[in-house]
């Protein structure tokens, strides 16, 4: 398999670079777009730390455009959601008749968009969670977990269950050390990431904390709670999807004991640019409201977040 596939990754960042490396190291054929570093690693190569240990790749298939790039088996897309504008001139240009997108985005509905541009039977999702930046110029900082739920994308909702390209995905990452959980309901997956990036993301950047100080404080680990429970009252009411209270503990408990971490949305903050607020805050958003249930803590968050964001 390592030697017939060509993976691409459009956005080498902290997520793409990692897992696109990892594949790489693997012995896959890996091609990777670049923006601003394509000198960089075209030169220099690809390094990653990680405390799982650190390695550097000296010649990286690097490429500044899609049309320069091969066309592609798997197309990794881990690009910010505030570029999916652009994803109708970046996909089809770099994937083969018979490939398929694996989207590594944080949202709701990303999914169907791709679909729109490659057609619905050409789209899987995969959740990660994971702290990984770009720390600078072809250097990528791997921080702590990296597992990954995968699943099938099938319109209006519909429970794909374990298919064989989810599989492939699975042996692809085997001998990674990267856990993969195959997920037989991609909407629920990508609901469940919400429970995460809805307090976490949002709260970052409103507080300008980190996950150990958010964390840490009784009454903003309280409203990280609640903002969960809304996210689980959404999911439940708009999708028919129901994500208990262990699950919600869980991820509390894993944010609480993970390494002080910048989430996304806070390191995109930090940095000027767009933040992810409609893919994430605006999409429970809308839903709850198309379902005609309050989430007043949510909705309170983006606001304040589309404040900052367009502040900035």
């Amino acid at each position: 398999m390592r030697n017939n596939l060509k993976i691409g990754v459009i956005g080498t960042g902290g997520v793409g670079g990692y897992y696109g490396s990892q594949l790489q190291k693997q012995g896959f054929d890996v091609h990777y777009l670049l923006n601003s570093d394509f000198e960089y690693v075209k030169t220099h190569g690809l390094k990653v730390l990680s405390p799982n240990g650190d390695y550097s790749f000296n010649n990286v298939n690097a490429y500044q455009s899609v049309h320069e790039m091969p066309k592609c088996d798997i197309l990794i897309l881990a690009l910010k959601t505030t570029s999916n504008h652009l994803l109708s001139e970046l996909l089809p240009p770099a994937l083969k008749d018979d490939g398929f997108v694996f989207a590594l985005q944080n949202g709701i509905g990303i999914e169907q968009q791709i679909a729109q541009i490659v057609g619905p039977n050409r789209v899987i999702g995969g959740l990660c969670f994971i702290c990984s930046i770009k720390k600078g110029p072809g250097v990528i900082e791997h921080q702590d977990y990296g597992w990954m739920s995968v699943g099938d994308y099938r319109e209006n909702n519909y429970i794909s269950g374990l298919t064989d390209r989810i599989k492939m995905i699975a042996e692809m990452f085997d001998g990674t050390g990267i856990p993969i959980d195959l997920m037989e309901d991609l909407t629920l997956a990508r609901w469940q990431k919400l429970i995460f990036n809805i307090p976490f993301n949002g709260l970052s950047v409103v507080l300008g904390a980190n996950t150990k100080q958010l964390t840490s404080h009784p009454d903003i680990r309280e409203l990280a709670w609640q903002l969960m429970l809304e996210v689980g009252i959404t999911a439940k009411s708009s999708v028919n999807r129901v994500i208990s209270e262990d699950f919600m503990q869980d991820i509390l408990h894993k944010t609480t004991v993970m390494q002080p971490f910048d989430p996304s949305m806070k390191q995109d903050h930090d940095a000027n640019r767009p933040l992810e607020i409609e893919a994430i805050h605006g999409q429970v958003v809308r839903h709850a409201k198309a379902a005609g249930i309050q989430v007043p803590k949510i909705e309170t968050l983006y606001q304040q977040l589309k404040f900052i964001n367009d502040d900035s």
